[in-house]
C-alpha cells in the first residue's frame, strides 16, 4: 500500500455509513452511486477505463493482492484511498465472507445506440439478469431495457454475475412502459410452445427481443405488440428453459443470422 491512504478504524465513520446505505436500492438511486466488492470486476473495469469514485481495502487484502492493488493505485485518477479494518468491512459487506476490497462508482447516464435491443420483462432473479447481461455483451447486443418488474441492476448479486458487463452495456429502465409503447423496432416475443422455430427464423437487421420472467414468460399484454414469436425447439422431456439459458441461445443465433 502506498502512503496516500486515509485510515478508517471505526464502522461509525461517515464513509462506512455511506457504504452501508448503498445496500439500499432507494439510497443508490438517490445518490446515483453503487458499490462493487469484487477485485476482478474492479480490476477489469479500470483496465477498460471505468474508474471508481472511492476505494476501500483492508490490510490483509493489500498483503495478499499487492500486485493488482498497485495497478489500481497507479491507474486510477483517485488521489485518496481508504484503509479499513476488518470489523468495518464486515459491517457493510453483503458477502458471507467479505472480500476486503470495495469500490464506489457513479451510475452511468446511459442512452441506447442504434443497434438491436433486448427488453426484459419480470426477470427477478439476480443471477439470471447478470448472466443475460454477460451474454448480451458476448454476442454484441449493446442495448438492454428493463421494465419496472425486473430486479435492480445494481443489486450486488446481479453485479457479481454480470462482472464488468455492468459498465459496458447501455442499460435503461422502462418504468412506465412508455419506451416499449413507442418502440419503432420490430418486436419479437419468445414462447416455449408456439411461434416460429428459431432455426427457421429470419430477423430484421435491427429489432427488439422481449424476454419474460423465469416462471411465467413474457406478459401477454407485451406479447400482443410482437410482430412475431420465436420458439426454441426443445425435448419433450422438459417443459422450458431457464430464461438466462434461453436468452443466450437466442442472442447467439440471432447474431449469427444477422
Amino acid at each position: 500500500m502506498k502512503n496516500n491512504y486515509q485510515t478508517i478504524s471505526s464502522y461509525h465513520n461517515s464513509q462506512i455509513k455511506l457504504l452501508e446505505k448503498l445496500n439500499s436500492k432507494k439510497y443508490r438511486q438517490e445518490e446515483k452511486l453503487f458499490m462493487v466488492e469484487n477485485l476482478a470486476i474492479i480490476y477489469d473495469a479500470l483496465k477498460d477505463g471505468f474508474d471508481f469514485e472511492a476505494l476501500f481495502v483492508t490490510e490483509e487484502f493489500a498483503r495478499k493482492n499487492s500486485e493488482k492493488l498497485e495497478f489500481l493505485e497507479d491507474n486510477s485518477q483517485l488521489e485518496n484511498f481508504y484503509s479499513i479494518d476488518q470489523k468495518s468491512n464486515n459491517y457493510y459487506s453483503n458477502l458471507e465472507t467479505p472480500s476486503g476490497i470495495t469500490a464506489i462508482y457513479k451510475m452511468q447516464e446511459n442512452k441506447l445506440d442504434k443497434n438491436s435491443v433486448i427488453y426484459l420483462n419480470g426477470v427477478s432473479d439476480p443471477g439470471n439478469l447478470g448472466t443475460i447481461m454477460r451474454s448480451a455483451l458476448a454476442f454484441g447486443f449493446t442495448n438492454l431495457v428493463l421494465d419496472k418488474t425486473c430486479v435492480d441492476i445494481y443489486n450486488y448479486k446481479v453485479i457479481n454475475a454480470a462482472k464488468d458487463a455492468i459498465f459496458k452495456l447501455n442499460i435503461i429502465e422502462d418504468k412506465t412502459g412508455e419506451w416499449l409503447e413507442n418502440c419503432k423496432l420490430p418486436i419479437y416475443g419468445t414462447d416455449s410452445h408456439s411461434g416460429t422455430a428459431l432455426a427457421k427464423f429470419i430477423p430484421a437487421k435491427v429489432f427488439c427481443l422481449v424476454m419474460g420472467s423465469e416462471s411465467h414468460g413474457a406478459d401477454p399484454e407485451i406479447l400482443k405488440r410482437a410482430k412475431e414469436n420465436i420458439k426454441i425447439e426443445i425435448s419433450d422431456k422438459i417443459e422450458s428453459l431457464n430464461v438466462a439459458t434461453a436468452a443466450g441461445i437466442l442472442m447467439y443465433q440471432l447474431r449469427i443470422t444477422n
